[in-house]
């Protein structure tokens, strides 16, 4: 195995919340929250999620990406990097391909699609998200009309918010797939500590009021591939009526999750994670009691 290869693969859990705020508009409904509204339950697409982390990476880090508003299109900014455009003639090639992934760090992670005609189209990249959902019932905020200060009206317009959502992220890292582009440790090391401060660090408008709660990505070796983190975790609520505005309304409980992973203690290698002072956990002190049988590694 390349030392610029990762040796095991990670499934990923990631907990925020938003309050008073719009995690992800749908442009399809007004800009309102994305919803299924048969259950209540509020949807972050992972587009919306891997933005946060992209943006991070541009404006914290100072690296270059691909997925930017530096071009609208994704053949431009391959364009953009290679100093051609690539067609039918002159498509991309292998070392087009290296090239790209050498200057664009999101890469890395995500992969690309390149939209250009011929050739390679696309690198899959070795981190996927599946979409996100709220773990308790959301209600949005009942008015939406918002109004600038002048008299006369203008600037009159919409703006839906949720009250309360408590979110989870479930993600998988594919070993396999990290020699294409080429993602190693050191990079993980600093994907976790962005995921965890890029959700903070976005401060527009409809996004004040989210915070990153819990952060945890268990390792394992390849004979391993763990199922989605979050059919083992559910909210305690400190409220009858399961209406809670903050986080001091509930508790997580991970006691499910504690003994899936016990049962492949043998192939999880180190649990790498991050929990908010401010969250409370069913029956434990701390993320740190309820994981004491793993190999732990604090990122932050």
């Amino acid at each position: 195995m390349s030392e610029k290869t990762l040796s095991n693969n990670s499934e990923i859990l990631f907990l925020y919340d938003a309050k008073m705020c719009n995690p992800n508009g749908d442009m399809d409904d007004e800009n309102k929250p994305r919803m299924d509204y048969d259950t209540s339950t509020n949807l972050v697409s992972d587009v919306r999620l891997k933005r946060y982390i992209r943006d991070y990476f541009e404006d914290v880090l100072n690296k270059e990406i691909f997925v930017t508003e530096k071009a609208e299109k994704a053949e431009k900014r391959v364009e953009q990097i290679l100093g051609r455009k690539p067609d039918k003639n002159k498509p991309i090639t292998e070392d087009d391909i290296k090239k790209i992934s050498s200057v664009c760090y999101d890469i890395k992670f995500f992969g690309a699609v390149f939209g250009t005609s011929g050739g390679n189209d696309h690198i899959t990249g070795p981190v996927q998200f599946n979409w996100g959902y709220s773990l308790n019932p959301v209600e949005l905020v009942e008015s939406s009309t918002i109004t600038s200060s002048f008299s006369s009206g203008e600037g009159v317009g919409k703006d839906f918010r949720v009250k309360y959502s408590f979110l989870a992220f479930d993600g998988t890292v594919n070993a396999l797939l990290s020699g294409i582009t080429e993602l190693n440790t050191d990079d993980m090391g600093v994907f976790d500590e962005s995921v965890i401060k890029s959700i903070p660090f976005n401060k527009t408008r409809s996004k004040t009021g989210q915070t990153p709660r819990l952060y945890m990505r268990v390792e394992t070796t390849k004979d391993l591939i763990l199922k989605d983190l979050r059919d083992y975790i559910c909210l305690n609520y400190k409220t009858e009526d399961y209406k809670i505005r903050g986080i001091k309304d509930i508790s997580l409980n991970l006691n499910e999750l504690k003994e899936y992973l016990l049962k492949n203690k043998e192939s999880v290698q180190e649990i790498h994670y991050w929990a908010d002072d401010a969250l409370a956990f069913q029956n434990y002190n701390s993320f740190e009691e309820i994981f004491s049988e793993f190999k732990l590694e604090n990122i932050l």
